[in-house]
């Protein structure tokens, strides 16, 4: 698949517009430097953040079943059911901060049939075990891209400016840690946390059984970022990514939450560099792999709260950081506009 993401150019007025506010030049720090992105990414001095959407993308994992989460399989689906209930973390976060909210089904181990709030995305469910076998086959992985593209493309189509995303999948993290090993060349040993929960006995067992993964596949150092995401990869990552670079190509702004989401945008950001400027980096992970993708993206994250729980409450929890940037830039008023003398 090939996506055309417009490089972020200067706004004429943009920056003087943003110094021009009633307060001392750089005084709302990182805010500042949101809005510009934003204005930017819009080519507007008076951007909207019309129709925000939360995705959470849901699937599951052939190599859960081998021990690498603290939870069995079936949370997955029994997750997914929370979601559509309303009574999970992200829902309430959703609720409050006024975020629409969609789960996909990516590929889960569960037919759900016809349900409110569940978008069918289902590739198969769940992939193979990475430690046998490639994850998924470049058919797969190449159907999860071009249906995460066409729900991006769709909301675009219904007036989107932002998408957040979120994912659930037990064993993710495992999935999330071997993919950031080969994109990003960080020891395996420093992208395997702990996940769902892991004791120490659980974490060396984790440890153990995905450096058997990456031995089976023997991939090269630089391997294609699309080989990568087949042979470690989940339905739910291969479609966000494909949302992503979807959503970027139309100038969306992208809410990037931790840990398994930035896994996703490392594939992304290896097939088109220029989407990094169109994320928020929304807060930085507990997951100890977190912190070498945000390293290798040269990121800088809006919070650091200590989450480690996923579904896209740290992209939740930033957004009304991210509308207070917009806010300001389009009603605070200037120093002509309020009759304040600027300093000296």
């Amino acid at each position: 698949m090939h996506f055309a993401i417009p490089p972020i150019a200067v706004v004429p007025g943009l920056q003087s517009r943003i110094d021009g506010k009633t307060k001392p030049p750089g005084s709302l720090g990182q805010l500042e430097r949101l809005a510009l992105q934003i204005g930017e990414i819009q080519q507007s001095l008076t951007p909207r953040l019309d129709n925000p959407q939360l995705l959470v993308f849901a699937g599951d994992h052939g190599a859960a079943c081998a021990g690498v989460s603290a939870f069995p399989q079936e949370v997955t689906w029994q997750m997914v059911e929370n979601f559509l209930a309303g009574g999970a973390a992200i829902n309430v976060f959703a609720r409050h901060n006024g975020l629409q909210l969609q789960v996909i089904d990516a590929g889960v181990a569960h037919a759900f049939g016809p349900r409110d709030g569940l978008v069918d995305a289902k590739v198969a469910f769940g992939t193979h075990n990475y430690i046998e076998q490639a994850a998924m086959s470049s058919g797969e992985r190449d159907a999860a891209l071009a249906r995460g593209a066409a729900i991006a493309n769709n909301l675009g189509e219904q007036g989107c400016r932002v998408i957040g995303f979120g994912e659930m999948g037990i064993g993710n993290t495992a999935a999330a840690a071997l993919l950031t090993h080969q994109l990003t060349g960080t020891p395996l040993a420093d992208c395997v946390g702990r996940g769902t929960g892991l004791d120490d006995a659980g974490l060396a067992r984790k440890q153990a059984l995905l450096a058997r993964a990456a031995e089976r596949a023997g991939l090269p150092a630089d391997a294609d970022a699309l080989t990568v995401l087949a042979e470690f990869g989940g339905f739910e990552i291969a479609m966000m990514t494909g949302a992503m670079l979807a959503a970027a190509e139309r100038r969306m702004l992208l809410l990037i939450d931790g840990f398994i989401v930035t896994s996703a945008l490392l594939v992304a950001a290896r097939i088109a560099p220029a989407i990094v400027d169109y994320c928020v980096f929304c807060h930085r992970s507990a997951e100890p792999g977190h912190l070498a993708q945000l390293r290798a993206l040269r990121a800088e994250p809006l919070l650091d709260l200590g989450l480690r729980l996923g579904e896209g409450t740290g992209a939740a929890l930033a957004w009304p950081l991210v509308r207070a940037a917009a806010a300001f830039l389009n009603e605070m008023a200037s120093f002509a506009s309020a009759g304040v003398s600027e300093q000296s």
